[in-house]
């Protein structure tokens, strides 16, 4: 009798194992020969609707070697919704694959949706699980589009140039800022500090692109464009940006400056609680990079006093100028924040107080050699 019931359990255990297999599915996922990999998004105003948005997308064409391949092979995708979600999903009925979000790492905007709130299209991008907030954010000029579509001559198949741009793997400057999408989110929703974007453009052929610019971005308050040269002091001073170069004249004597260590250190003046200045100390290591005239080792400490003195106007000029567009892209309203008991009004205080703050900034700068001639 026992016999028979272990061989009823068997025998539907077995038939119970059977059916389990039979209603498995297969993959969980698409084959790769099945899916579309974005490489870059591009976002612009909608030239046909109000309030809308024109997505952009670069997706990598697959091939069998890289050796085989002479040029770059991508394929573009654009359509126009009144969110960015409704045009990816436009443009899902565009092609036969899956489109594929997870591995894109550059997220590129118009220059002119950076004015306004960022809010209903950073939504998205931080909302969405399989979009990476390690992707690369930058501003667009004239538009995503062109940008997007600007194939450089040096840029090597089954590879986007925009990602040796902003990584580590590729160019380093200090005119180039590398802005995170994470880090984008925070200082906009964050108190006391202004969003800063690398600016990228193209030139007048399209056919390479220029990364030497950004954009401040304002919020509440109009964004404001840095140049190349105050993109550089920026990212030398805050990001502690490697290969500072400046050029110093006085006279006949003309002077091309190589930095290699930059180091900024600001203390946050109060009075009764109420902010009343800035002391700001900035310390330059290098040497002579280039010199029409002969130079003397001997006169480093004159060589020293001249850029001291130029430098410290141009560092003063950026501050007061972002102060006067109420724009905080050193985070200066955040260190305050950060340094003082919380309490109602703290933030509040500061905003009163910043349009009036007095720059205190000394320049301690190091001339090391004067390069091979000596």
């Amino acid at each position: 009798m026992k016999y028979r019931r272990s061989s009823v359990k068997d025998i539907l255990l077995t038939f119970l194992l059977i059916g389990t297999v039979i209603l498995q599915s297969g993959c969980a996922f698409k084959d790769i020969d099945k899916r579309l990999f974005v490489s870059a998004i591009g976002v612009d105003p909608s030239e046909n609707m109000e309030n809308g948005y024109k997505v952009t997308l670069k997706i990598a064409l697959p091939y069998g070697a890289i050796k085989e391949s002479t040029q770059p092979s991508y394929a573009y995708l654009s359509q126009e919704g009144e969110t960015i979600g409704e045009s990816i999903r436009m443009l899902e009925t565009h092609v036969d694959k899956v489109l594929e979000l997870g591995h894109m790492k550059v997220i590129v905007i118009n220059e002119e949706l950076l004015s306004g709130s960022l809010r209903p299209f950073m939504d998205f991008f931080t909302r969405r699980g399989d979009i990476q907030l390690i992707a690369y954010v930058a501003a667009a000029r004239p538009s995503a589009e062109k940008v997007l579509k600007t194939e450089p001559k040096t840029e090597a198949p089954a590879s986007v140039s925009l990602f040796n741009y902003f990584g580590d793997s590729g160019t380093e400057s200090p005119y180039i800022i590398t802005t995170y999408l994470f880090q984008l989110r925070r200082d906009y929703i964050m108190e006391g500090i202004s969003p800063v974007l690398p600016v990228i453009t193209t030139n007048g052929d399209h056919e390479e692109l220029i990364v030497n610019k950004s954009l401040v971005i304002g919020g509440e308050n109009e964004s404001a464009s840095l140049d190349n040269i105050e993109t550089k002091y920026y990212n030398s001073l805050f990001k502690d940006a490697n290969g500072f170069s400046y050029k110093t004249e006085q006279g006949k004597m003309r002077l091309l400056l190589n930095f290699d260590r930059i180091k900024m250190k600001y203390k946050i003046i109060t009075k009764n609680g109420v902010p009343q200045a800035i002391d700001m100390k900035v310390t330059m290591a290098g040497e002579v990079g280039e010199s029409e005239q002969r130079l003397s080792l001997s006169k480093l400490d004159k060589y020293d006093k001249m850029a001291e003195e130029e430098i410290k106007k141009k560092i003063l000029h950026l501050l007061k100028d972002m102060q006067e567009k109420k724009l905080d892209p050193f985070g200066f309203g955040l260190r305050y924040r950060s340094t003082r008991l919380q309490k109602d009004g703290l933030y509040e205080t500061w905003k009163e107080a910043y349009p009036e703050l007095e720059f205190r900034v000394s320049v301690d700068v190091k001339l090391m050699s004067m390069g091979t001639n000596q």
